[in-house]
């Protein structure tokens, strides 16, 4: 492509000017349809894609002609590389020419912005599949899933993608949800650390990172998907929003809008929410982007439009910039209610400002501005493998071991399970093969991925059998899996789910559960086999938590991997034979008896245990749990004095020591008890952790530095405080187990806090 040099005519292309002046220039030469261009995407290639977002079909719409459309600028490219596989290099020269196309036949020589799904690496084919958010959370590591994130945004940035997708910052508020395998945890704190880590490395690499979603999607009832949010203000105030606030801080510069309505309001169409709180009270500047038919599902599925124009005129109205996956509303409907004075032009304006002013971030408007193509593209590196390697052996968690594990040198191993041998078990909805992939069998994943049969292999005499599929199986699958078990010395039985999308699978987005029971027969297949006598060892490759409550005092052990990756296989494989210590937490607890408690540890004291109910909702392995085969000794754990002043730091020391021969890790974890408020708080919350690793003989000290401001909640005024009075610092190993209580008490006036309030701790070293 031949660009064009910097005239004064064309003020826009000058990179060394003001981006605001190259920006109005630009727009004052606009027409209203060459406006509303840059506010959509166009998806080519929906009509022949798998059914990847809700009533994707729908929305086939073949009067959608990209020569047709083109002339006027295209706003944004929809998934070039994640439609459908596509060899690496041939899809860069695609995307290059398209560009080129673009370019070429708009006045303006915009390029269009490429966004793409990044939520376990980017969905791409043979590119490097890395484990679920989930998994991210159980590493309790920020800088590590910061590293990885750098490291997905170089790949799309070398492919000529801008945005991606990701990450996921919705607070697990019912695990029977679908989409818990996309989440980072069930508690805010410890989503805003991981996802403003992942938003920093995205950003670092040049790629603007979405986050979603905007909010309240977790919180629907039922955890049912795509359903109504029932959350009063003060929960989205202190549970759902305080992860976004950290994200936007990390410097993320788009924000997705959620599907749900909150209180009878959709999202995004909520004014309120897209623009007072976000742009007003957070100071948000970038663009937001409507969820996939979001807007359109304000008239189809909300009920709140009466047309599309409608649905675009309050989805304009309240925020949303730009309109996702493809034009639907903002085509033709809009342009019809901007030309007969339904929707005001200066809502046009204002959206196509913060899309040129990123364009010009991103250096679209630059005159230089060529799409180049690498001449080699090697998604899945080893550098990329390396890293995917150590976020999966950091995240797999051991929730249970009597001793069995680590597996004897030499035994003989029955591998048994519907995830024992299947490459998929490894991988979450969002991972190419089971997102895209799943609707072209005849393609090859791209990228290797050990299962556990093979990774064990390497070490042990191994013998396999399925026992039954993740749904469904027979009788005689069971028999030849007990049979198995009962030949060997240790069986390892392999279970979980199977992820997949809208009930193409037993977790994942649109794959909700009515309880938390295993799905199918696998809790049958896991009684047979303990019938045998032998230790029974449980991987659980899942996408939420199960109930193991009836066979948890018969089991040997139990080991978690939330979707680890395609290095999975090997991480697992390396902590049961010994070779990986483990040191993973829980990011969600585990549920006991009564398996559809969908409660979380964030429970204030009416949600507990009781004497006045039945139903006991204590978890089976509580949030922030995880052993290890050589766990650090507890020498000390003290405060800087008891008073804190309600504007002051208080600073906690916690000394380890490790007297094992192998480095050890530990995740110190501190919780705030409130015992005394205006309104009812949860029983305990994290404020605070810090995952450190000790060598052999060492002793390290972790300084934690907590400002007051961590104290604060959303008080009866709907204001957050923080108030004087008596607290507890519980500092412990888990959300129940505290190695000490440590009491103070908050001194001075009562402070009101907002958006400029201290969100994180300090570490000292």
């Amino acid at each position: 492509m031949t660009t064009q040099p910097t005239t004064a005519a064309e003020p826009w292309r000058d990179p060394a000017a003001d981006p605001a002046e190259r920006v109005r220039a630009l727009m004052a030469r606009m027409t209203l349809r060459e406006k509303l261009a840059q506010l959509y995407g166009i998806w080519v290639g929906i009509d022949s894609a798998g059914e990847v977002a809700p009533h994707q079909h729908d929305f086939d719409d073949p009067a959608v002609d990209f020569d047709e459309l083109v002339p006027h600028g295209i706003g944004q490219l929809t998934r070039v590389f994640g439609t459908r596989p596509v060899d690496p290099v041939i899809g860069a020269r695609s995307l290059a020419r398209t560009q080129r196309q673009i370019t070429s036949a708009g006045r303006f020589g915009i390029p269009a912005v490429v966004h793409e799904e990044c939520l376990t690496g980017l969905a791409a084919w043979q590119a490097t599949i890395y484990p679920a958010p989930l998994s991210w959370g159980a590493t309790f590591d920020p800088d590590l899933v910061r590293r990885m994130a750098a490291r997905i945004g170089a790949t799309m940035r070398g492919l000529g993608v801008h945005q991606g997708l990701a990450p996921v910052l919705d607070v697990a508020r019912d695990l029977r949800w679908g989409r818990v395998e996309e989440t980072i945890g069930e508690d805010p704190y410890l989503v805003g650390a991981i996802g403003s880590a992942y938003v920093a490395g995205l950003e670092s690499a040049g790629v603007i990172a979405t986050l979603k979603h905007f909010v309240g999607y977790s919180a629907s009832r039922a955890g049912r998907n795509l359903a109504p949010v029932s959350a009063g203000p003060r929960e989205v105030a202190d549970v759902l929003l305080p992860p976004f606030e950290l994200a936007l801080r990390a410097g993320a510069r788009s924000v997705m809008s959620a599907y749900n309505d909150t209180d009878g309001v959709p999202a995004a169409a909520d004014t309120t929410l897209l623009t007072g709180l976000l742009r007003d009270t957070y100071g948000f500047t970038g663009t937001v982007v409507a969820d996939y038919f979001g807007v359109a599902f304000l008239h189809r599925l909300h009920g709140v439009a009466a047309d599309r124009a409608d649905a675009a005129g309050q989805a304009l109205t309240a925020g949303i910039d730009v309109e996702l996956p493809t034009m639907d509303c903002y085509g033709e409907p809009l342009l019809a209610a901007v030309e007969g004075g339904a929707v005001d032009a200066a809502a046009v304006d204002r959206a196509l400002e913060r899309v040129l002013r990123q364009k010009c971030e991103l250096g679209l408007l630059d005159a230089d501005w060529v799409p180049e193509v690498p001449e080699e593209i090697d998604l899945d590196d080893a550098a990329s493998r390396s890293i995917a390697r150590e976020v999966a052996e950091k995240s797999i968690v051991l929730l249970h071991n009597d001793g069995t594990l680590p597996l004897s040198p030499g035994a003989s191993i029955a591998v048994v399970g519907p995830r024992a041998d299947a490459p998929g078990a490894m991988l979450g909805c969002y991972s190419f093969p089971l997102h895209v992939g799943v609707h072209h069998p005849d393609v090859p994943f791209g990228v290797s991925v050990p299962t556990v049969v093979e990774a064990l292999q390497e070490s042990f005499e191994v013998t396999y059998a399925l026992g039954c599929p993740v749904t469904g199986g027979d009788d005689d699958g069971i028999a030849q899996a007990v049979a198995a078990c009962a030949s060997a010395s240790v069986c390892v039985a392999v279970l979980g789910d199977l992820a997949g999308l809208f009930g193409g699978g037993t977790s994942g987005e649109g794959c909700d559960a009515a309880d938390l029971r295993l799905p199918g027969r696998q809790e049958e297949l896991l009684e047979a086999l303990l019938a045998t006598g032998k230790p029974v060892v449980v991987v659980l490759l899942s996408g939420r938590p199960y109930e193991l409550s009836r066979q948890i005092d018969r089991l040997a052990a139990v080991v978690c991997g939330f979707y680890p990756g395609e290095e999975g296989g090997p991480a697992l494989a390396g902590v049961l034979s010994g070779r990986i210590n483990p040191s993973g937490r829980l990011p969600v607890s585990f549920p006991a008896a009564g398996a559809s408690q969908p409660s979380t540890y964030l429970a204030a004291p009416l949600a507990r245990r009781s004497e006045v109910s039945t139903v006991d909702p204590t978890a089976l392995f509580p949030f922030g749990h995880g052993l290890s085969y050589t766990p650090v000794t507890w020498t000390d754990v003290s405060a800087t004095g008891s008073l804190w002043p309600t504007d002051g730091v208080c600073r906690v020391r916690v000394t380890l020591r490790n007297d094992h021969a192998r480095t050890a890790s530990e995740v110190v974890q501190v919780y705030l008890h409130d015992p005394v408020a205006e309104v009812a708080r949860p029983e305990r919350q994290l404020i605070a952790a810090r995952r450190v690793a000790v060598e052999p003989g060492a002793t390290v000290v972790v300084d934690i530095g907590l400002h007051a401001d961590l104290t604060s909640y959303t008080g009866r005024a709907g204001r957050r405080l923080v108030e004087p009075g008596d607290v507890e610092l519980r500092v412990g190993t888990s959300s129940d187990r505290i190695v000490a209580t440590l009491h103070c008490t908050l001194t001075g006036s009562r402070r009101h806090v907002g958006v400029e309030r201290v969100m994180t701790p300090e570490f000292g070293s």
